[in-house]
């Protein structure tokens, strides 16, 4: 399957397997999605189930937080990722808020899916790694998968799961295949590939560069441990200090800005629970600290395998 296919394989499960669960957005119905995520759930499951909405986004997730609170499970699309900021202050004021507002008596078990990053030859709005913004703002889980596999499997466990849920997709690893199993879990981070000189952590779409870079390494004598995140908050400390205490060395790659970017706060995490193992300072390979540029450009402003290896050239070995 494709990322895709296994997303909405996701989402068809989840439809029906639970009368609850019900599924709308900006263009997901008759067209599918811009993306075909949503591809013919509309016809198969109805109007009652899978709509288009408005294009509100404040209003998509509105009326999302009252259906939660009424007991459905309403799973909404934000189309791109940067659409989803006019949606801002009804997610950080109310989405994440609402179960402590109210001493725990009311769950809002929703999903916000947002397809997200770049690589895709899209313009201004169309390529924003927002991931930050969520994952600083306590009460939710904000989850990116970076497989087919993890895609199907971290998706059904969003829509099941009894609190909010901001559900990042790479868009462009959309059409990627992997085989795809309808069983299993896919909890904390993952080390995906073993290695013993270095921990390189990698989320989304950074995962298959951060691969790339440890096979380009391989070729060189560099030994690359490759960890992908999965959940972005809350954060895997255990797996992730576990394979920097056994490399002594860390990296971490996203294709956000560098200057208050996640890979922030994962340097600071790593620091703090690993000095005394640390040969060296934690790396961030990232985009750059500009507005994410226009397609013609995208190419100089992504992080490469290349620029991976360039960055561990640096430390003093």
């Amino acid at each position: 399957m494709t990322m895709a296919g296994a997303l909405n394989a996701a989402l068809a499960d989840s439809l029906t397997a639970d009368d609850s669960v019900v599924v709308y957005g900006e263009d997901v119905g008759a067209l599918g999605g811009v993306f075909r995520v949503t591809d013919k759930l509309a016809a198969e499951f109805g109007p009652d189930r899978v709509w288009d909405s408005p294009l509100a986004e404040s209003g998509i997730v509105g009326t999302a937080i009252g259906m939660a609170m009424a007991g459905m499970r309403p799973v909404v699309e934000m189309q791109f990722d940067a659409f989803s900021y006019p949606s801002f202050e009804q997610v950080v004021s109310h989405v994440a808020k609402m179960r402590n507002r109210t001493r725990g008596n009311v769950a809002l078990p929703m999903v916000i899916r947002i397809p997200t990053a770049g690589a895709i030859g899209g313009v201004e709005h169309h390529s924003d790694s927002s991931e930050a913004y969520w994952a600083a703002t306590p009460g939710l889980t904000v989850m990116q998968p970076a497989t087919p596999q993890d895609a199907y499997t971290m998706l059904r466990q969003a829509i099941a799961s009894p609190d909010p849920v901001i559900f990042m997709e790479p868009k462009s690893r959309y059409w990627m295949r992997g085989e795809v199993r309808r069983e299993g879990s896919a909890h904390g981070a993952k080390v995906v590939r073993e290695g013993t000189d270095v921990t390189l952590i990698a989320y989304g779409a950074t995962v298959r560069t951060a691969l790339a870079a440890a096979e380009s390494g391989a070729a060189e004598g560099l030994s690359i441990e490759v960890i992908d995140l999965r959940t972005l908050s809350p954060f895997d400390d255990d797996t992730v200090a576990a394979s920097v205490k056994k490399t002594s060395r860390a990296a971490v790659i996203h294709e956000a800005a560098q200057f208050g970017g996640y890979g922030a706060e994962v340097a600071a995490r790593v620091s703090e629970r690993c000095f005394y193992w640390l040969d060296a300072p934690v790396l961030r390979i990232t985009g750059f600290d500009v507005p994410y540029p226009s397609p013609k450009l995208e190419e100089f402003y992504l992080p490469t395998a290349e620029r991976v290896l360039a960055a561990l050239d640096t430390w003093e070995w």
